[in-house]
């Protein structure tokens, strides 16, 4: 006998108790993750603060692990390590409640030792298909940031490279080195 059972909603998943897992919705599927490691959560903030103190709230807002709904029906709620969001697209008010709807202009990706390639390959399309400018994937092992842009080639940078923030975060240099002290 097969059971079907309904699709999660972004409403459901912002009823789940928090502090144990993270958790993403995924056409309606949930996906639970494990919790930030004490290296994954030094890398993220480093990213975040590096990043905040080029925006500095004029250009946009800085966020971390926060849920992006990137569709509906089923629904898709997403969640970066680090995300930037234009000011011009950041919500007030009623609309500051609950998801963001939309993609971030940037996310950023830190990959944990147990995450699949497949999985965060997987993510980027999602992030890239649903308006994302730029997607980061940090791989603290390798010492590198691949860069995701629509419609380019992947650019990877090493220890010795400097990211620039293009037209997504203007004038925000970001050494790969910084990352990893």
């Amino acid at each position: 006998m097969t059971v079907d059972h309904e699709p999660m909603t972004a409403e459901g998943l912002l009823r789940l108790p928090r502090g144990r897992a993270r958790h993403e919705l995924v056409r309606g599927v949930l996906r639970t993750m494990p919790l930030a490691t004490w290296e994954e959560g030094c890398l993220a903030s480093t990213i975040g603060s590096l990043l905040g103190a080029q925006v500095e709230h004029k250009l946009g807002a800085v966020v971390a692990a926060t849920g992006f709904q990137l569709a509906w029906t089923p629904d898709t709620v997403r969640a970066p390590a680090v995300g930037f969001v234009r000011r011009d697209r950041c919500p007030v008010g009623e609309a500051a409640e609950g998801y963001f709807q939309g993609a971030p202009d940037l996310a950023v990706e830190v990959i944990s030792p147990n995450d699949l390639y497949t999985e965060v390959d997987e993510k980027v399309g999602e992030w890239l298909e649903h308006g994302t400018r730029m997607v980061l994937v940090v791989n603290r092992c390798r010492r590198t940031v691949a860069v995701h842009r629509p419609g380019r080639d992947v650019g990877i940078l090493g220890i010795e490279d400097t990211l620039d923030g293009e037209d997504v975060v203007p004038g925000w240099p970001l050494a790969v080195r910084d990352l990893f002290k």
